[in-house]
């Protein structure tokens, strides 16, 4: 392992550690957001008045000619807007709610251990030359919990390998490409599907107000990248990691703890009775919306000539919310990790608590959104955006190819999946509706690009986690040594997952529920 180290190690530390010195010279998520609001005011006085033409009117559509023009917040009118709507922009702002609600589920579904236990039950009962592909396939489940992909899954994939002979470090990288290099990919809809949607409506409202974008309308394509993602990182940890890594021999004076991986008894039949209970769940749901008079069916489409399903695609929070709520409370009664009313509420209070950054990046964020929105510096860009990639011939599938490469290196540098895209989606998702693709579209290309990238930076939160993981087994693991070994997944996983992208394009097949690929006014 010495030797590989010192041969390896040197140019990916010195890589990241400039990526860390970048990346550290950002100011924080909440203090970057503040500044834009500065940055948004400042170009509305600039720009004030700079008026493009409304696309879609004029010209060959037959259309009156509609302009649209940057309004300068800096004004007395401008001014009284943003301190009388603060409260409210906040209060509505559509991820808060969101993310929050579906929290409270998850807090229960996790502090009671159903969803540890699950991961557990997940990896074991494969058979043992699945075992790789199972516990990157389960990194990619485990999203349906937030982090606790992290926190579960990465040191019991290490004991997991250790107890078949194997390095203990190579299931840390599998787990660990798993849990953040698949991020998104996943069979089941997730927490971050409605909170990047909500990011993705009033984008696409800049151009479209009434665009709606659908929870789940890249679903299709995220569940489809599972299988693959997981060959993938398959692939990389048996014919590259393994290898590199060779036969471990615990150092000198370093006591490897031994971590069990075993369900009792007790444990398998709570888990039990909480996929009982999330069955029966879902087996309500589909009975709310398959009959055309169905609890969560709308009124009748005329186009269609049935029931609309507008209403569940509104209720799909709230129903991801009472699965892993019940599901999380049948678990814990069953296991008696729950013995009162009290631990309940507790457990959501603690999962709130961990929300608190959340909420006050999501502050400024909602403000800088608004001003963006209310200056119109963002339809305006977007029209001279998509002018000027016309007039260079930049368009088609290069052009969302290259939209991937700038998100996943954003990402090198800003380690939220949420403020990157409440940062990027005001300009991209407007931008290319202009180009003819659509905001699911936009969205999906977002995702891909912020998932292979998230190994490779020291400025995601858990890194240092993982370092610390790792340790336990080596203990002179550090950044160089980390990356040299995820580097593989990155690159894997963004060849496999961009010439699917393209290929989904090409072969024009719906990216989810309502996820259209292009995009007509």
């Amino acid at each position: 392992m010495s030797e590989i180290k010192e041969k390896k190690e040197g140019f990916f530390k010195r890589l990241l550690d400039k990526v860390e010195v970048v990346g550290n010279k950002l100011p924080q998520p909440v203090t970057l957001f503040a500044i834009l609001m500065g940055v948004v005011l400042v170009l509305s006085w600039i720009f004030g008045g700079v008026t493009v033409l409304k696309p879609g009117t004029g010209g060959a559509t037959g259309l009156e000619e509609q302009f649209i023009t940057v309004q300068n917040l800096l004004t007395k009118e401008g001014f009284q807007r943003i301190f009388t709507s603060m409260v409210d922009v906040f209060a509505s702002f559509p991820p808060l709610g969101l993310v929050l609600v579906v929290m409270l589920g998850i807090g229960v579904a996790e502090h009671t251990g159903m969803i540890a236990v699950a991961l557990k039950v997940f990896v074991s009962k494969v058979p043992k030359y699945l075992i790789t592909f199972s516990i990157v396939v389960a990194g990619m489940v485990s999203s349906v919990a937030a982090d606790a992909g992290y926190v579960v899954l990465i040191p019991m994939g290490a004991a997991i390998f250790m107890g078949m002979g194997r390095h203990p470090l190579a299931g840390i990288a599998a787990a660990f490409a798993g849990v953040s290099g698949g991020f998104g990919a996943n069979f089941l809809p997730t927490g971050l599907d409605p909170m990047i949607a909500a990011f993705t409506e009033p984008a696409a409202n800049l151009i479209d107000p009434n665009y709606t974008v659908n929870p789940l309308s890249n679903w299709y394509l995220m569940a489809a990248s599972v299988p693959l993602v997981g060959l993938a990182g398959t692939w990389v940890t048996e014919k590259i990691i393994i290898p590199r890594l060779g036969p471990y021999r615990a150092e000198e004076g370093l006591e490897v703890e031994k971590q069990t991986n075993e369900v009792s008894r007790g444990e398998k039949k709570a888990l039990l009775w909480s996929l009982i209970s999330v069955l029966v769940m879902i087996v309500l749901v589909v009975g709310a919306i398959v009959p055309e008079n169905g609890l969560l069916r709308g009124e009748v489409d005329p186009l269609t000539g049935s029931a609309s399903f507008t209403p569940f695609y509104n209720s799909l929070v709230p129903i991801m919310f009472l699965i892993f709520f019940v599901g999380g409370l049948v678990y814990g009664i069953a296991a008696k990790t729950i013995r009162n009313d009290k631990d309940v509420s507790d457990m959501t209070a603690k999962s709130m608590s961990t929300m608190g950054l959340y909420i006050v990046i999501a502050f400024v964020a909602a403000q800088f959104v608004a001003y963006f929105n209310w200056s119109n510096l963002g339809s305006v860009l977007a029209v001279k955006g998509s002018e000027g990639l016309n007039a260079i011939g930049f368009t088609g599938t290069p052009l969302l190819v290259a939209f991937i490469l700038i998100a996943s290196l954003v990402n090198l540098v800003m380690g939220s999946a949420s403020a990157k895209w409440a940062l990027l989606a005001p300009i991209f998702v407007p931008m290319l509706m202009l180009m003819g693709y659509s905001p699911e579209t936009t969205q999906a290309a977002y995702r891909i690009g912020d998932s292979y990238s998230n190994i490779l930076t020291p400025l995601l939160p858990y890194f240092p986690l993982v370092i610390v993981f790792a340790q336990k087994y080596v203990k002179n693991v550090g950044i160089g040594t980390l990356i040299s070994l995820m580097l593989p997944y990155s690159i894997a996983f963004m060849v496999v997952r961009i010439p699917m992208f393209v290929a989904w394009i090409w072969m024009n097949l719906p990216l989810g529920v309502e996820g259209p690929i292009y995009y007509q006014p």
